[in-house]
């Protein structure tokens, strides 16, 4: 093959997708596009599919890592749209981490949360793997994997039990909290530990953290997305947010790392499934 100018491959590849759509119709091309992609490269290739060839098909690598957290933001908060900042990590008081290894995948970020631990904030550690992060942790939750719901549900539990909950708030900025009762009642501390493999005392002094915490921030990726009950994880963990009124203020909220480094700003404008700019979706006739 010999080397085409920029101009030359740009006509041709766009003559070539031309026949294509004028020979079998818009769902014949699909788009595959990265997190790894500026803003504005995510907004155009989601404008070229959707806007202008029209397809179905344009989807991104965010899929595996990101989708059943933004699934789980969406049906807790009602938006794919984490409301916390990096800002956060200066001034809150716990970080909660778990299914990440933040040590090893987000080292530049990690560093930050060793700056603020050096200043008094706890760090509690949830994996199964004695990882870097976990050698940091001031508490590390060696949990049997497959077992981070029964944890998250089992934290609430204790929460409401030693009246650690913010009422106010949940009367305020939530609905559904009449069915926590039943739903959160067989997650005890002790049924937790059989499930989870925890100490007992371990999980609860985890709860007493977060509940003693002004502030707490809990910090999660693959380990709680990419599962089965990816979406229920991130549900539980805004949970906890919510009903300790930890959300949307300082040093507090459910703060999904991505996976790549513009996972976040590429959801942000729609480019996976349906979605569109904005926190817009094609299924919705307004949008």
């Amino acid at each position: 093959a010999l080397p085409v100018a920029t101009d030359a491959a740009i006509a041709e590849t766009a003559s070539r997708l031309r026949r294509i759509l004028d020979a079998h119709g818009p769902d014949a091309i699909a788009l595959y596009v990265s997190g790894q992609m500026s803003l504005e490269a995510q907004y155009l290739a989601n404008k070229l599919a959707k806007g202008y060839i029209r397809t179905r098909h344009i989807e991104s690598n965010s899929r595996l890592c990101m989708a059943a957290a933004g699934a789980g933001y969406k049906s807790s908060l009602g938006a794919d749209a984490p409301p916390g900042s990096y800002e956060d990590f200066d001034c809150t008081d716990l970080f909660f981490v778990i299914g990440a290894n933040m040590a090893d995948c987000h080292p530049i970020l990690f560093l930050r949360l060793l700056d603020r631990k050096r200043a008094g904030a706890r760090l509690i550690v949830v994996d199964p793997r004695r990882t870097a992060t976990a050698d940091k942790a001031d508490l590390f939750l060696r949990i049997r994997p497959g077992t981070d719901l029964a944890l998250l549900n089992g934290l609430l539990h204790l929460l409401v039990r030693e009246g650690a909950v913010d009422p106010a708030f949940i009367e305020a900025a939530t609905r559904g909290w009449e069915a926590m009762a039943d739903f959160l009642a067989p997650y005890t501390p002790e049924h937790v530990a059989a499930v989870t493999g925890l100490a007992q005392a371990d999980i609860e002094t985890a709860a007493r953290w977060i509940a003693e915490a002004g502030a707490w921030l809990s910090l999660w990726t693959m380990g709680l997305n990419q599962s089965v009950a990816g979406t229920w994880h991130t549900n539980a963990v805004c949970n906890l947010h919510l009903a300790t009124g930890a959300i949307c203020r300082p040093g507090a909220g459910p703060f999904s790392l991505t996976g790549q480094p513009n996972a976040m700003g590429g959801r942000e404008m729609g480019y996976m499934g349906p979605g569109l700019p904005g926190q817009r979706s094609a299924l919705v006739a307004a949008d």
